[in-house]
């Protein structure tokens, strides 16, 4: 299934977040937005997922209206593992993971289900936590329990906002490995990242966002030069192109000691 959206502004509050935000999302890819904060990444997937209407523009997954499907076709086509992943109630880990199957209640069986829901936590390395609370875990646990629940939805269109930011380092290359091998099974993924160089290792393709506008777009190669990244990010950043991919390499930040904050105490 194809992400496709078009002209896609959104206004908040008198302010323009996005303004004629285009862009096409291939089945079998890992797209990226990428781009500072507040260049307008969460706002765009929120919009593309059909989460967010915004002020004009289209959306269309796989041909479906984005702003015209119910709320079960919306959720049996595309899963959505949002920035802020706090939950106020005291569920079981495996609670939270089988509200993914919510969508397919009524056509699935739950011999079905369960074994969906055991692979969904195996893969997000998380079976071990599936009796806990989930109130008492950890912002990289609750991540990873995040994750299994969209795994479980089983859509093929997949939207992640963020999924490693509160992550280990190994759960960081667990869970990019992951978005791979949904696109790999046909999965169309659409996921923001602010780790350049994950970007670069796992996506396919690239959004890449300045002030709400697409500065870019194109294949990790054609998007990842010094020019681009050094101009949307506004620091010197340096792509190394070696025989086992993209090495992306912000310039250290040059302290002159001027500052009256960092001057020594005495």
């Amino acid at each position: 299934m194809t992400v496709e959206a078009h002209g896609i502004t959104v206004i908040k509050n008198g302010n323009r977040i996005l303004e004629d935000v285009s862009f096409t999302a291939p089945a079998g890819k890992v797209t990226a937005l990428i781009g500072p904060n507040g260049s307008g990444k969460s706002t765009l997937l929120a919009a593309v997922s059909g989460d967010d209407k915004p002020h004009s523009g289209t959306v269309s997954l796989s041909g479906v209206n984005a702003f015209d499907a119910s709320s079960l076709e919306l959720a049996q086509t595309r899963s959505v593992m949002l920035q802020d992943i706090s939950i106020a109630f005291s569920f079981l880990v495996r609670d939270v993971v089988e509200m993914g199957r919510t969508p397919w209640s009524k056509v699935s069986k739950p011999e079905h289900d369960d074994a969906i829901i055991d692979a969904a936590l195996e893969a997000a390395g998380v079976t071990h936590l599936q009796d806990r609370d989930i109130t008492t875990l950890s912002g990289g646990e609750r991540a990873r329990v995040a994750l299994a629940r969209i795994l479980a939805q089983q859509t093929p269109i997949v939207f992640l906002d963020e999924p490693t930011a509160a992550m280990d380092i190994r759960f960081q290359e667990r869970t990019m490995g992951t978005v791979r091998r949904l696109a790999e099974a046909g999965r169309t993924v659409i996921v923001v990242l602010h780790n350049l160089q994950a970007a670069a290792t796992y996506c396919d393709n690239v959004v890449c966002l300045s002030r709400g506008k697409v500065e870019a777009a194109g294949t990790v190669d054609e998007v990842y030069t010094d020019e681009i990244l050094s101009r949307v990010y506004e620091w010197p950043i340096h792509v190394e192109k070696t025989p086992t991919g993209l090495f992306v390499h912000p310039e250290p930040e040059e302290w002159d000691g001027g500052s009256l904050l960092f001057t020594p105490s005495t």
